[in-house]
């Protein structure tokens, strides 16, 4: 699996960790179809979970004009799993991680989720 499909994999885990509170090992489980997960697959995952109450706190941080409880579901996911990448160990170059999630938004968001999930991302880069 490479790492793009890996994004999107856990974008749809961290989605369903956050809609249905389903633990996050089902949830990497059921969204497999039973392949194996990678390693990296599994980092994005679990760094999202285990630091996602300082992953919030650097996306509201670069909020102007709008509350984190106001973020879609999807631009949040997809702002937690950049951010973790960009902030993390995980040895991916920031413009990468932004590009992704942007792409990502252009899939699964609205017309204008691209743009704002860019616009987070370049703030927390800072």
């Amino acid at each position: 699996m490479n790492r793009r499909l890996a994004r999107e994999k856990a974008f749809q885990v961290l989605f369903s960790i956050d809609n249905e509170d389903f633990d996050p090992r089902v949830a990497l489980e059921l969204s497999m179809d039973g392949e194996e997960a990678n390693e990296f697959l599994t980092a994005l995952i679990y760094g999202v979970v285990e630091n996602k109450s300082d992953i919030d706190e650097q996306i509201t941080d670069a909020l102007e004009n709008w509350s984190f409880k106001r973020l879609a579901n999807v631009e949040k996911t997809l702002l937690r799993i950049a951010t973790f990448e960009m902030t993390s160990a995980i040895d991916t170059p920031v413009g990468v991680a932004i590009n992704e999630a942007v792409e990502l938004a252009k899939v699964y968001g609205d017309d204008q989720s691209g743009k704002f999930v860019n616009g987070v991302l370049s703030k927390i880069n800072k």
